[in-house]
């Protein structure tokens, strides 16, 4: 009995399979987790709470939209291909045909000179061959002419069909973008309502220390869990004159490993730094564990390093928060966010874009709140990054 090894596609197949099942028990996972932490919360009157389904709503509209947007750039650029595609095809098509009626025209001038007829004239045979040759040569060319014009009006046609296809495509993202937007515009509204209907409950709240070390509390346990499940004190800093971040992250550290990286690595987001790790917080008796930086709503949120998303969702006193593993126990927090365009399980790269700034979380200003931390303890990021 023979035996075969498996061939390049199967074990492709079955790596993705392996993969699929692989981000689907983490998802699975990080959901349980999610679930756990809110049924052990201490409060659920927090005022800031009120936000949590509308600051949800908005980032998930948010991420439809760009993502449609990239759908809809994609599917212009078929569009254009294919219509290029059709003028080319169209082009070639009227040649064949010019040609072949150039053929016909000399094949109807030379008709007097019929093969038969140059028999029982009694020609000379020599002449007769050639010109029973040419009439092959004419033959064969007409019914090869007449087959490249049957082949290539019917890719015209195609491309037709095609062309239509991805003009429908278009016509039904653009409609679901029009639905996206009117439901970001909704839930904007409802956002704002519950903004000016409780905005002093969340100032006094978050005058009180024991709000902000629950926050704190909250913030270490989800990490302390994340490090768990994913199976992998610094000095306290004087603060200084307000710095103002004007680079962010690209793609430059691709394939270095995380901790060769210390001192290359940019602040996720342009703005100016609002705080310093470890200096006092001016709304309670704790200190700052992460940067908070002010920067105008919308702003791009870059990932500093290649990494895998492994939360993206709604958190109390974060608001919309994406935390990426960058392996050996290292992590990066990303916080009030008014959108997270990436998902738990995926894998993006240093530099790439991942969140969008906001004010998620009751927060009064407009910024990214930001974290570093290693084996789940934060330590300073301006440490690590070259701040310009």
């Amino acid at each position: 009995m023979l035996l075969f090894a498996p061939g390049a596609d199967a074990l492709a197949a079955n790596s993705a399979v392996a993969k699929r099942e692989e981000l689907r028990e983490l998802r699975g996972r990080i959901e349980a987790l999610q679930k756990r932490l809110s049924v052990a919360e201490e409060s659920k009157t927090e005022a800031a709470d009120a936000l949590q389904e509308s600051e949800r709503a908005i980032s998930d509209a948010n991420r439809s939209l760009r993502e449609l947007a990239q759908q809809s750039r994609a599917t212009n650029r078929q569009l254009a291909e294919l219509h290029a595609a059709s003028r080319a095809q169209e082009s070639r098509l009227k040649s064949q045909q010019a040609l072949l009626a150039q053929l016909l025209y000399q094949q109807y001038l030379g008709a007097r000179s019929d093969p038969l007829k140059l028999l029982f004239n009694r020609e000379d045979p020599n002449q007769i061959a050639r010109q029973l040759h040419y009439y092959s040569y004419v033959s064969r060319a007409r019914t090869e002419l007449i087959g490249n014009l049957r082949a290539d009006l019917a890719q015209v046609q195609e491309l037709a069909r095609e062309t239509e296809t991805k003009a429908a495509e278009l016509a039904a993202i653009a409609a679901e973008q029009a639905t996206q937007r009117r439901r970001l515009e909704q839930e904007k509204r409802a956002r704002s309502l519950v903004l000016t209907r409780i905005s002093r409950d969340i100032q006094k709240q978050k005058r009180e220390i024991g709000t902000l070390r629950r926050d704190e509390n909250r913030l270490t346990r989800l990490i302390e869990q994340l490090g768990r499940l994913l199976s992998r004190t610094p000095p306290r800093a004087r603060a200084g004159p307000r710095l103002r971040n004007e680079r962010v992250p690209d793609a430059s550290s691709a394939g270095s490993p995380f901790q060769a990286l210390k001192g290359r690595l940019s602040l996720p987001v342009r703005g100016e730094l609002g705080n310093r790790f470890g200096s006092q917080r001016s709304d309670g008796g704790i200190v700052w564990k992460g940067l908070f930086i002010a920067s105008k709503a919308g702003e791009e949120v870059k990932a500093i390093a290649s990494g895998r998303v492994v939360f993206a969702d709604w958190l109390r006193g974060f608001g919309n928060l994406l935390i990426i593993d960058h392996g050996d126990s290292y992590m990066s927090l990303y916080g009030n966010n008014e959108t997270l365009y990436k998902q738990v399980g995926e894998t993006i790269g240093g530099g790439e874009t991942i969140a969008a700034v906001g004010n998620s979380g009751g927060n009064a200003d407009s910024g990214l709140y930001f974290e570093m931390r290693h084996q789940g303890k934060p330590f300073d990021p301006l440490t690590w990054v070259s701040v310009r």
